[in-house]
């Protein structure tokens, strides 16, 4: 399925987005807890293959109570359950949001970059012969392409290749 840059997005649009979002931040924001990355990779997760186990778990804490270790907190098991199912299901929409976000962004950068490149190639090739004006802004756009002290960037001689 070929993929197709989406016009510009109306400034209306990006300010109702942007609105809507942040108030879902700030709604949300004193129920969302931060973790430090040692603390993520350390926690107990919960997946498709153990979620039924701790289902079934909260109702025996309801069925048969004498078996709840005293150190336990019953009710707080069913309370984290249903935090998680409540979070869980805002986390599948954020995902599709951030997703197509994702997915725009990477594609419009990209088309931009490749016809900056088009461009800067059309100048360049305009510089080697002398067309009057390209030279200054070929000199300008180069400046990219100047090889760093690590050699992340193309050399100066390399011709950038449009995909």
């Amino acid at each position: 399925m070929a993929t197709t840059t989406p016009t510009g997005i109306p400034e209306p649009v990006i300010n109702e987005a942007t609105q809507l979002i942040t108030n879902a931040l700030t709604v949300l924001k004193p129920y969302l807890i931060a973790l430090t990355p040692h603390e993520r990779q350390i926690s107990a997760k919960i997946s498709d293959r153990s979620y039924p186990f701790v289902e079934k778990t909260c109702d025996y804490t309801l069925l048969a109570p004498e078996y709840v270790p005293q150190y336990m907190d019953a009710e707080k098991l069913r309370t984290d359950l249903l935090v998680h199912d409540q979070l869980i299901e805002l986390l599948r929409i954020s995902k599709q949001l951030t997703n197509g976000l994702d997915d725009s962004a990477l594609k419009t950068g990209g088309d931009s970059f490749t016809n900056a490149l088009n461009y800067y190639n059309s100048v360049r090739q305009a510089s080697r012969i002398n067309v009057p004006g390209a030279k200054s802004i070929y000199e300008d756009l180069k400046k990219r392409f100047i090889r760093s002290n690590y050699g992340k960037d193309s050399g100066p001689d390399e011709q950038p290749k449009a995909d």
